[in-house]
C-alpha cells in the first residue's frame, strides 16, 4: 500500500518546485529575449517592442557577422586556444595537485608549496608587469600569449587537491606494494577514479578560455590575431561606412542593440553545445570546492 504524503510535505515540495522554476525562468527568459532581439527589426528593437518572440523578423545581423572572413579566423583562433589552453591547464593542474594532496610525511615541502599556491591565488603582479614579461618573451601576437600566462589556474588546483585527498589511501598503498611508481599511481589509480573532478575542472578551463576577451585585447596588436570574444567585442554598426544601396539597406535593418544581441547568441552557442554533456559533473564540482585549505 502506498503511503500518502503529509500535507506539510506536499506544501514544501510545491515551494521547492516553484523556486526551481522561478530560477530556471530567470536564466532562460533573458537568453530567449536576446535571441528574439537578434532576429528582430531595428525599429521594433528601438521601440522596445520585442519580448520573447521576434518582431519584423530578419537575419541581417547574422549575415553581417557570419559573412565576415575575420569572424571565422577569430573563431578558429578561439577553438585552438580552448583546446591548447585546456590541455595545458589540465596537465599543470593534475601534476601540481597530486603531490600537494599528499601528507606532510610523504611530501616534506608540502606546506611551503601550499603557502606559495595560496599567495599566488590571492595576489598578482598586476597587468603591466605581466605584459612586460609576455613582451620580453616575444609572445605578443601569438597564441602562446593567450594560454601560457594562465597556464596554472590555482583555484582549479585547490579543487583537485581536495578531490585527490578523498581517494582512499588504501588504493595508493596497494599500488605501492605492487611496485608502482608515483607516475603509475597517478595515471592508473587516481585519474580513472577522478573523472568527475577532471571533467569539472576541464569545463571551468573551457569556459574561462572561451569567454575571455581582455587578454586578446591586451596582447594582440593585430586585429587578425583576435580571438572570437575580442573580435565581436570590437564590432559596432557604423552607418558612415556605406558604399552602395544594398549596404545601406542592410545597415538600416540593424542597430547596435540588435548587433550586440547577435554577438551574445553566437558566442554562447558553442558553450550551450558543451554544457549538456558535462552538466552532471557540476554537483561534484561544488562538493569538491566545499572545503579549502
Amino acid at each position: 500500500m502506498k503511503r500518502k504524503m503529509k500535507p506539510v510535505t506536499v506544501i514544501s515540495q510545491c515551494i521547492i518546485w516553484i523556486i526551481v522554476i522561478a530560477l530556471t525562468l530567470s536564466c532562460l527568459l533573458p537568453l530567449l529575449n536576446m535571441v528574439a532581439i537578434s532576429l528582430s527589426g531595428s525599429n521594433a528593437v528601438a521601440a522596445n517592442e520585442v519580448g520573447l518572440i521576434p518582431k519584423d523578423f530578419n537575419v541581417s545581423t547574422y549575415q553581417k557577422l557570419l559573412g565576415d572572413g575575420q569572424f571565422w579566423r577569430s573563431f578558429l583562433i578561439s577553438i585552438v586556444r580552448v583546446v591548447l589552453g585546456t590541455a595545458i591547464n589540465m596537465f599543470f593542474t593534475v601534476t601540481m595537485a597530486y603531490p600537494l594532496s599528499k601528507s606532510h610525511m610523504r611530501f616534506r615541502a608540502r606546506d611551503v608549496y601550499m603557502k606559495v599556491v595560496i599567495f599566488a591565488m590571492l595576489f598578482t603582479g598586476g597587468i603591466i608587469p605581466l605584459f612586460m614579461v609576455v613582451s620580453r618573451l616575444h609572445m605578443v601576437n601569438t597564441i602562446w600569449a593567450l594560454v601560457l600566462p594562465g597556464a596554472v589556474p590555482v583555484f582549479n588546483v585547490i579543487l583537485l587537491i581536495n578531490f585527490f585527498k578523498s581517494v582512499p589511501e588504501s588504493l595508493d598503498e596497494a599500488a605501492r606494494i605492487d611496485g608502482a611508481s608515483p607516475l603509475d599511481i597517478l595515471v592508473k589509480v587516481y585519474l580513472p577514479v577522478s573523472l568527475p573532478a577532471l571533467a569539472t575542472v576541464a569545463l571551468f578551463a573551457i569556459v574561462n578560455h572561451w569567454n575571455d576577451y581582455f587578454t586578446g585585447l591586451l596582447y594582440m596588436s593585430k586585429a587578425d590575431m583576435y580571438p572570437l570574444q575580442t573580435y565581436i567585442q570590437q564590432l559596432t554598426v557604423d552607418m558612415t561606412q556605406i558604399t552602395d544601396a544594398n549596404q545601406l539597406k542592410q545597415l538600416a535593418s540593424m542597430n547596435n542593440r540588435t548587433f550586440n544581441a547577435t554577438k551574445i547568441v553566437v558566442s554562447t552557442i558553442p558553450l550551450l553545445l558543451i554544457y549538456p554533456f558535462l552538466q552532471k559533473y557540476f554537483v561534484s564540482g561544488i562538493v569538491i570546492g566545499a572545503v579549502k585549505e
